[in-house]
Order: structure tokens, then C-alpha cells, then sequence
């Protein structure tokens, strides 16, 4: 189990790296995006991508 969990945590890692290797820039802009939406806007964000990953590792599993 602790072997899946680290599996998971590299492949985190290596897909959240991937955009600031190629293109900083455009990292830059989404992040500045980010900061402009409120609260509201971040927390439904924030939602739908864990119910898109829970439904992922649900297909998946």
C-alpha cells in the first residue's frame, strides 16, 4: 500500500512539473488568473477536480 501511495505522489509531482519546464510563461498567466477569482470561484474549481480524479480512480479501479 505505502508503495501505491508513493507511486501516486511521484506521478503528482512529475505532472505538476511538467508545465513550468515547458512553458513558464504560461504557468505564470494561469497563476495570475487564479489570484483574481474569488473564493466562490476557487472552492467550485476546487471541487470538480476532486470529483473528476474520484471518478477517474473509480473508471480506473
Amino acid at each position: 500500500m505505502m508503495q501505491d501511495v508513493l507511486t501516486a505522489l511521484a506521478l503528482i509531482l512529475i505532472i505538476e512539473g511538467v508545465l513550468p519546464f515547458l512553458s513558464p510563461r504560461t504557468l505564470r498567466k494561469a497563476l495570475f488568473s487564479i489570484v483574481q477569482n474569488n473564493d466562490k470561484q476557487l472552492r467550485l474549481t476546487g471541487f470538480l477536480t476532486m470529483l473528476a480524479g474520484l471518478l477517474l480512480l473509480y473508471w480506473v479501479r
